[in-house]
């Protein structure tokens, strides 16, 4: 089981996991009702390396990101634990800015792992998919990006709707 770490925490990790040759994985996100995309998210990241740190965004970030008038639906110390309460997971820290740019620049992660709701850098202006915006700084840190496959049909907008009795 993970641990919910505070930022300084989270640094002396990665210094001990780097003094052991440990390859280091950042994810983040706002796990925001964990769906069965978020474990396939999770699981790809302990496929790419020894520590795997999940960055969840905070309650003022979520509402920064404008996800929905009633968002976040969970709590960050609640959707923190939950995070970490995953076998995949090493480590959980809550950030409250609005991109994972300062996590980035602390972790050095060896790989970035993002679902692919997010287009490549270069990918086609006419691709709807935001660019991942921390994608240059990882690169610039040595790091690789990879985006994995989202799960069609599986979110936690669609779920909320679904649960407030819409459609979903």
């Amino acid at each position: 089981m993970g641990q919910v770490v505070t930022r300084e925490v989270l640094a002396g990790a990665v210094d001990a996991a780097r003094r052991d040759s440990k390859r280091i994985v950042l994810t983040n996100g706002v796990f925001d009702l964990l769906h069965v995309g978020h474990a396939r998210l999770l699981a790809e990241c302990r496929a790419h390396g020894d520590l795997v740190i999940v960055g969840v965004n905070g309650d003022a970030s979520v509402r920064a990101l404008a996800k929905g008038p009633n968002r976040p639906l969970v709590p960050e110390a609640d959707r923190a634990e939950l995070v970490a309460s995953l076998g995949a997971v090493d480590l959980v820290t809550i950030f409250n800015e609005v991109t994972a740019h300062d996590l980035v620049a602390l972790v050095r992660p060896d790989v970035y792992v993002k679902g692919g709701d997010y287009r490549p850098d270069g990918a086609h202006d006419s691709d709807p998919r935001p660019v991942l915006p921390e994608a240059p700084l990882v690169r610039e840190l040595g790091g690789t990006v990879v985006l994995i496959p989202v799960a069609p049909g599986r979110s936690t907008t669609a779920l909320a709707r679904k649960i407030a009795g819409g459609t979903g």
